[in-house]
């Protein structure tokens, strides 16, 4: 099998999402259960300093906002998770979605140990905000977990704030990164400026949106010895565009089905 035909890694958005919560422990467990070869997962801090799995930066209380910021762990961890998700989609419902919480990274680095193949990986996505010293908190409280529960080879730490993926090499230079590209981000004018800026911030890999995922720049950035990562994909036909290209992995809600592909 030549490089160009090897399929690529099927890597859980936010865990098996498609048929479980979002990033919850049930949809992460689900993803391991489905083959898939590594999940992506959002990482937060909790009033207290605790990296928290959530994407969002508020929780949603009638027509009142609460921040995630501003709640501590023990609170956070009071929220249901999964319930809204049994509404959503009751053709997969399940009682087992009602007890979801939010987890924290170390849970969910406990759940792989236990659950998961040893070559599975995690992308870490740092959800990065205005404030560079609540960035440089978070960096510092994600790296401290992955150090606490001896995940340095199974993490690969990703945002689209690449001056915190630069911090994260400044602090851990042993740490995987993955520098995120999204179609609004002006530096996609050219590839010449995905690599430029990947290259400042000292990132191992280049995450683009699928929709930025041409041939010409996935080429480009391959030849400057970047693994491309592409999210998030959910029609099994990509799989074949991932194989031509050589894709490094595949994000996607759907594990399963990308899979089978």
């Amino acid at each position: 099998m030549t490089a160009a035909d090897k399929s690529p890694l099927i890597i859980a958005h936010r865990g098996a999402s498609a048929v479980a919560p979002e990033n919850t422990l049930a949809a992460f467990a689900r993803a391991f259960r489905d083959g898939a070869h590594g999940i992506e997962l959002d990482v937060r801090l909790s009033r207290d300093g605790v990296p928290v799995v959530i994407h969002d930066s508020t929780l949603r209380s009638g027509l009142r906002k609460r921040f995630v910021s501003r709640r501590t762990l023990a609170q956070l961890q009071e929220i249901d998770a999964g319930t809204w998700f049994n509404r959503r989609h009751p053709q997969l419902a399940r009682l087992e979605y009602t007890r979801q919480t939010i987890p924290t990274l170390a849970e969910v680095f406990r759940l792989m140990a236990n659950q998961a193949d040893q070559r599975s990986i995690v992308y870490v996505e740092l959800k990065c905000g205005r404030s560079r010293k609540r960035n440089e908190n978070l960096a510092r409280a994600t790296l401290d977990t992955i150090h606490q529960n001896q995940m340095e080879q199974s993490v690969i730490v990703i945002s689209f704030n690449l001056r915190t993926i630069a911090l994260v090499k400044q602090i851990d230079s042993t740490i995987r990164t993955g520098a995120l590209f999204a179609p609004r981000q002006a530096v996609l004018k050219s590839a010449d400026k995905i690599i430029a800026a990947t290259v400042r911030s000292a990132a191992n890999e280049v995450l683009l949106h699928h929709s930025i995922a041409m041939k010409k720049t996935v080429t480009a950035i391959q030849q400057n010895h970047f693994p491309v990562v592409v999210w998030t994909v959910d029609r099994p036909n990509w799989m074949t565009r991932a194989r031509q290209f050589g894709i490094h992995a595949v994000m996607t809600n759907s594990p399963s089905t990308m899979l089978r592909a």
